[in-house]
């Protein structure tokens, strides 16, 4: 802070006095900003010059319904190589990044999706205050999937810029923290609970038990993500006035947001990952 203060002293700093969560922090900056747009840019990134710009050209040649848009995420390590085009959702409640891994080449053209990883987007500020901002009771982690999906249930689009490039530093690969396990179980749950009629719950549910007992597995820490799974007990009163909310505004039928999510998780089968297991614990 320091640093902005003195070498940057037109930047208006807006200082919490505790860790308040990603999704608080972003709505109290949202609140007091006055901008048509709201660009949000995690500290982890490196945007290009023409970032901004492309995002903001973009926003004023689409027409309303298209709420936000999502930038090219490349890969810090290596900027030939995609880090996020764009989030997606699966019906096992995995929220993965639209070509990870693959050559940015290969994603040059302006594309709709799902919804913008909020590391790196524009939105527009008639869209988060339909909406109501992010909800702050997620914490850290899918809260933009949230509000995308929230987005998505009012009608809203949103489109991919190849143009707004950013460099991201990305998780890494090792097991994830406690921490991490608890809030993202938990936020998986709040976020198809808050959002998905029960007609599509019940049809799905044997690929969203699927996605829980996958993720358990995968992330190694049961005992964290039983805890994160039962954090949503206290919850239930807010899941239930924002479901109302939410299915009430609902311009959308089931059939089409049914079509949204995807059907299968881009992670590598739970089958595969329990042979590599075994193999590894073969003589």
């Amino acid at each position: 802070m320091g640093f902005v203060r003195q070498h940057y002293p037109e930047v208006r700093l807006l200082c919490l006095a505790e860790n308040q969560g990603f999704a608080r922090a972003v709505n109290a900056g949202i609140a007091a900003s006055r901008s048509e747009y709201v660009a949000l840019l995690n500290n982890d990134t490196r945007a290009r010059p023409a970032w901004l710009a492309s995002l903001v050209r973009t926003m004023e040649q689409s027409p309303p319904e298209v709420g936000c848009l999502a930038s090219k995420m490349l890969q810090m390590s290596d900027p030939t190589l995609v880090d996020d085009a764009g989030d997606l959702l699966s019906w096992q409640g995995a929220a993965t990044k639209r070509g990870h891994g693959r050559p940015a080449s290969e994603f040059t053209e302006v594309d709709e999706v799902f919804s913008p990883c909020a590391g790196a987007a524009l939105y527009r500020r008639a869209f988060l205050e339909a909406l109501g901002g992010f909800d702050e009771r997620f914490f850290a982690y899918l809260e933009d999937v949230d509000l995308g999906l929230r987005g998505r249930l009012r009608d809203y689009r949103c489109l991919y810029v190849p143009t707004a490039e950013v460099l991201h530093h990305g998780h890494g690969t090792a097991i994830p923290q406690a921490r991490y396990v608890r809030l993202t179980t938990r936020n998986r749950l709040l976020l198809l609970a808050k959002n998905i009629p029960l007609r599509l719950l019940l049809k799905h549910a044997p690929q969203l038990f699927y996605g829980q007992l996958y993720f358990l597995i995968v992330h190694r820490k049961p005992w964290h993500s039983v805890a994160g799974s039962l954090a949503v007990v206290p919850l239930l009163p807010h899941v239930l006035r924002a479901r109302r909310a939410n299915l009430r505004g609902m311009r959308i039928s089931p059939n089409e947001l049914e079509r949204m999510l995807g059907d299968e998780m881009a992670e590598p089968p739970l089958r595969r990952l329990v042979m590599n297991r075994l193999r590894r614990l073969a003589p």
